[in-house]
């Protein structure tokens, strides 16, 4: 089995910072893509961050210049760190591994439960 497992959500002041961890475990044969994904009330989810294994990042607009996403280490963890957070930067955060498992032949994706973070005075 894998597993995706969030945690560092909580709440913050805007202008403030926090930082996502994301850990991928279990039987990983392969990892393609770790990604953060949110969902705010109301609205669809959307890609926030996404490093690939060789590094290569990628940035909603929304958050260029203010989250970095980084990782891929020997843990298969990832963080995503949030500067300068705005009120509309409230949502529930998803991590997402784009991953092949140690029985499967296909890269699949696997997500986690979430984590809430809140912007807020």
């Amino acid at each position: 089995q894998v597993h995706v497992r969030e945690s560092g959500g909580g709440l913050v002041q805007p202008g403030g910072s926090l930082t996502l961890s994301c850990a991928a475990s279990g039987n990983i044969a392969s990892i393609y893509v770790m990604a953060w994904h949110r969902q705010a009330p109301g609205k669809q989810r959307e890609l926030v961050a996404g490093i690939t294994n060789g590094g290569r990042t990628n940035y909603a607009d929304s958050v260029k210049g203010r989250f970095t996403i980084s990782g891929f280490n020997d843990k298969n963890t990832v963080s995503l760190q949030m500067d300068s957070l705005k009120p509309e930067d409230t949502a529930v955060y998803y991590c997402q591994a784009n991953l092949r498992s140690q029985t499967n032949r296909d890269y699949d994706d696997y997500w986690g439960q979430g984590t809430q973070v809140t912007v807020s005075s």
